[in-house]
């Protein structure tokens, strides 16, 4: 008899929330070019900035703030550039980036900062943002007169773990800085008004919250609109404040706008609910699995990730085994092929590297039951008591 697969992958991409495919399915029907005048392209115009008062709304700034883009990836592409004008008596470009060693590989990649330009502040045994290690890394940078740029997460992807933002800023600002702020995991999850993060850009991404692949958006705060990039990474007919030129992709901002307004509708109550059955969730884990290592659970987490190793037993089996249980996880390690490698963010965090290469992430979302997380752990269990049999068969 088949069984009905369960994908509990939700922060490697969300499936796509009714709301969503609702709204870009309208907005498939709107044949007109939003730069257009007539009354088709007024009421494409219409939609998009619809959907960027959503996006606002969320995000705690005013509509104008808002840049929409193809995702997280393409926003931290445009935010983070040593050519950055923000007004006042800052007229030279930012000569250093610093990053969290747990970033998401589209902050480590530096964009347009050199390699040398790139810096990166380690991590506590917990997984959150070493905060003296920051002091430090910007009084050497204000000792040798450069000028700083922060890129730190809302919450990590891998562990969960939510990182003192607000914090940060206030040491970034202190030292004449900017705090860019990658919002991607933790958008949907928990509120995320910027001003209460106190960074001065955020960075969304609509597939991780039940918007369409192929949608984001760059968000600036009240006191960050005289920011002005300079090196615009597309440029033609002056779309998005001319910081993202092209016909805008109207189907996949309506579908982030509509996915975002319904994870907001729910976000208190749905995060109460998957932190309870996540929280089971580890409890049972560890009954079946004695020496379970989980990681980042003394920190404050988002409600709906968890992140654990059973030690002597490598991420890539335990994957494929539960894969054929039609369990949907992944390691927080996976690469773009496809492969399992060791996590840079375990690595910082000073786990050893045999029990980081047994790593797996189980995530929760807006189609997620409690009933989902007690048949994982049924699964589980006869998953690792098979590959624990068959290893001492082979010892035999």
């Amino acid at each position: 008899m088949s069984r009905t697969p369960i994908y509990l992958d939700h922060n490697a991409t969300a499936p796509l929330h009714p709301a969503a495919r609702e709204a870009m399915c309208a907005a498939f029907d709107l044949c007109g070019n939003a730069s257009s005048i007539h009354a088709e392209g007024r009421a494409a115009r219409a939609l998009i900035e619809a959907a960027r008062d959503e996006v606002a709304a969320f995000a705690g700034v005013a509509p104008k703030g808002v840049v929409f883009t193809s995702g997280g990836t393409e926003a931290l592409n445009l935010a983070l550039t040593p050519h950055v004008e923000t007004g006042g008596e800052k007229s030279k470009p930012f000569d250093l980036l610093l990053a969290g060693a747990g970033e998401h590989p589209a902050v480590l990649a530096g964009h347009r900062f050199a390699p040398a330009q790139l810096e990166l502040a380690g991590l506590t045994p917990l997984g959150v943002l070493d905060l003296d290690a920051l002091g430090e890394a910007l009084s050497r940078a204000q000792a040798a007169g450069r000028s700083v740029m922060l890129a730190l997460q809302a919450a990590n992807n891998e562990t969960g773990v939510i990182q003192p933002v607000s914090e940060a800023a206030g040491i970034i600002h202190a030292a004449g800085g900017l705090l860019v702020c990658d919002a991607v995991q933790a958008a949907g999850k928990i509120p995320c008004d910027l001003g209460n993060l106190g960074a001065d850009a955020l960075v969304f991404s609509a597939h991780k919250f039940g918007g369409p692949k192929g949608a984001g958006a760059l968000c600036f705060g009240s006191d960050s609109y005289h920011i002005k990039i300079k090196d615009t990474l597309l440029r033609g007919g002056g779309q998005e404040r001319g910081l993202r030129a092209g016909t805008e992709n109207i189907a996949g901002i309506a579908g982030m706008a509509a996915a975002l307004a319904a994870a907001k509708a729910r976000l208190g109550e749905q995060g109460t609910a998957l932190s309870l059955w996540r929280d089971e969730m580890e409890t049972e884990i560890a009954r079946v699995a004695p020496g379970a290592v989980f990681f980042g659970a003394r920190a404050e987490r988002l409600p709906n990730t968890s992140c654990f190793a059973l030690p002597s037993i490598e991420a890539q089996v335990l994957l494929i085994a539960l894969d054929m249980e039609d369990f949907a996880v992944s390691s927080g390690s996976a690469c773009s092929s496809g492969k399992v490698k060791r996590s840079h963010v375990l690595s910082a965090m000073g786990v050893e590297p045999e029990l980081a290469m047994g790593a797996i992430r189980v995530s929760l979302g807006w189609n997620s039951r409690r009933e989902d997380c007690v048949s994982f752990v049924q699964a589980l269990e006869r998953t690792v008591k098979t590959i624990r049999a068959r290893r001492d068969r082979s010892a035999a």
